[in-house]
């Protein structure tokens, strides 16, 4: 029988993490949003501590669950440790993102206040309660505090440089 450590991720979610018999950590964080973070890392002491990480909806992780031919753990997360109307959630900065190469800035002066970047996540560092002038980088990932519609307000501000999602049938400039 496989020993699964569950810990409690206030705001979050749940992480569920298991040891494999070649040595390897296999991680899920299942969001209360419903999305799930799928993590392996690597044996640590074989010198590569690589992390693989992999955000899966809720229908994609329960697909994920019955191809593995496992049970479904968890049916719902929403009863447990929930902080009403706040969200922790992580941003991973890509190349192609609007944030990328730019300073962190505040998001009550760009007009929307009640969010918080608790923290940026550099490679195995953490800088926690970054000011504003905190240069992000693609590989980043913010950690992101607030209520949960403000915080996929800021998603789409980080992906895009607006705060509206661009619609195919949004005219030029609207």
């Amino acid at each position: 029988m496989v020993d699964v450590r569950r810990v409690k991720l206030p705001g979050v979610g749940v992480l569920h993490t298991f040891v494999t018999a070649d040595g390897g950590k296999v991680g899920v964080i299942t969001h209360r949003s419903g999305a799930s973070d799928l993590i392996s890392f690597a044996d640590a002491e074989d010198g590569d501590g690589r992390k693989v990480s992999l955000r899966l909806d809720e229908d994609e992780a329960h697909t994920l669950a019955e191809l593995l031919g496992g049970t479904r753990i968890t049916e719902s997360l929403s009863g447990l440790d929930q902080i009403p109307g706040l969200s922790i959630d992580w941003f991973h900065v890509d190349y192609d993102h609007h944030i990328a190469g730019q300073p962190l800035g505040s998001m009550t002066d760009r007009g929307l206040p009640g969010i918080t970047v608790v923290a940026v996540v550099r490679g195995d560092a953490a800088n926690p309660g970054p000011d504003s002038d905190f240069k992000v980088f693609p590989g980043d990932t913010l950690v992101v505090a607030g209520a949960p519609e403000k915080v996929a307000k800021a998603f789409q501000f980080y992906r895009t440089g607006d705060f509206k999602p661009r619609s195919a049938e949004a005219p030029p400039g609207g």
